[in-house]
């Protein structure tokens, strides 16, 4: 009596491990598609490619992906159907897809084992700190196609005509013109030769006596203000230093991956 009991017990818990199987098959599961089980793990995939490619996630994105993996699915079986996947044309693709595939991977692992330091950055942020240094410029300017139209004006504001306005009025730099020729501070390197030597050997509140002309050309320039060249506190900057070093640290393990390896192919420079 009791070897029935407990066989009838076992019975029972397979019959419920039976039923309970196709729900923990459907957990991993989003669909099924001619029979064919579609893995959550494809969904998941998808949309950490979206995570990676900086889109935010959303419900609506997640129900966007969900689609497209099930009709991917679908396509795909249709296109296995029609033999496609025997062709030469989808073989020879097939190989490229691994590849880049590969490559992203080998890249990406690279860059995991191989973080750029605090220490990097900050090494890297102090040696464009001290090329930084320095006095910048904040300078106005009135740009016209004459000379003769850049004495005029120059008279005019000479004669009590207020320079922003003439800038606004007059000048065909569209960047600077509608704020009155402002040009905001700025290191003398940034401007063209003509300009920088002009601006430069003016004192502040001063205006060039004559036209300068440039390959723009002719200014009017007033020197309103200089100061210590600034440069930005590291934790603001770090990021994009991080970045930079990471990408070079990449090329480095490229290039070094290029010339160790044995290969008749002759690169560019060899």
């Amino acid at each position: 009596m009791i070897r029935k009991t407990l066989a009838a017990r076992a019975a029972v818990a397979a019959a419920a491990a039976a039923l309970l199987l196709p729900l923990a098959v459907q957990a991993q599961n989003i669909a099924v598609v001619n029979g064919k089980p579609v893995p959550k793990a494809r969904l998941t995939l998808l949309v950490d490619q979206a995570k990676r490619a900086g889109q935010q996630v959303t419900p609506e994105l997640e129900a966007q992906a969900k689609d497209q993996v099930v009709l991917r699915e679908i396509f795909a079986q249709e296109a296995e159907k029609r033999g496609i996947a025997a062709s030469a044309d989808y073989k020879a693709q097939m190989e490229l897809a691994r590849q880049s595939i590969l490559i992203r991977e080998l890249f990406e692992d690279y860059k995991r084992k191989n973080p750029v330091s605090d220490t990097e950055a900050k090494a890297e942020y102090d040696k464009f700190k001290a090329q930084a240094t320095g006095t910048e410029y904040r300078a106005r300017h009135i740009l016209v196609e004459s000379e003769d139209e850049a004495k005029a004006l120059i008279a005019q504001i000479k004669a009590g005509a207020k320079f922003e306005d003439l800038a606004k009025a007059k000048s065909k730099d569209p960047g600077s013109g509608q704020n009155g020729g402002d040009l905001d501070f700025a290191k003398p390197e940034n401007y063209v030769p003509e300009f920088s030597k002009a601006m430069t050997a003016l004192k502040k509140g001063e205006m060039t006596e004559t036209p300068v002309k440039s390959q723009f050309g002719y200014h009017i320039i007033r020197l309103d203000d200089t100061r210590d060249a600034q440069f930005p506190d590291f934790d603001s900057v770090k990021p994009q230093i991080q970045q930079r070093l990471a990408q070079m640290k990449l090329q480095e393990f490229q290039e070094s991956l290029r010339k160790s390896a044995k290969t008749d192919y002759k690169f560019p420079g060899q």
